[in-house]
């Protein structure tokens, strides 16, 4: 989990987030002030969980920007705790705040399989 924890620490300083576990999983918050479910993506895939997060801002008529310092956008790959299950993962927009459920694997990863003998397949 390291490697999460440390990826976790190179978000941007504009960018909240916590990283909870429990026997069972892991959730991951993150803050994304503004952004909502429909303008909020992620993705697990090889090991990581992609998140793409976007914010409307708007421009009150007559205002122009003085200064910016709230990014519009969050892109950030972090990678998963090796016992963890990215493909049973679940993910929740409340009000700007982001909730990643990733549950842990359960049992052995491995599998038996099954080797069919060539001859029966030809008859």
């Amino acid at each position: 989990m390291s490697a999460l924890r440390d990826a976790l620490r190179d978000l941007p300083d504009a960018v909240f987030a916590d990283l909870l576990e429990s026997d069972d999983g892991y959730v991951l918050v993150v803050d994304l002030p503004g952004a909502t479910a429909e303008t909020t993506e992620v993705l697990a895939e090889d090991g990581r969980i992609v998140i793409e997060g976007r914010r409307d801002k708007g421009v009150p008529e007559g205002f122009r920007y003085v200064r910016e310092d709230r990014p519009l956008f969050l892109d950030a790959e972090l990678p998963l705790p090796g016992d963890a299950d990215g493909s049973g993962a679940d993910a929740e927009m409340d009000r700007g705040v982001l909730e990643v459920t990733i549950p842990k694997r359960t049992g052995d990863a491995s599998r038996t399989i099954p080797v069919d003998d060539a001859d029966e397949d030809d008859a």
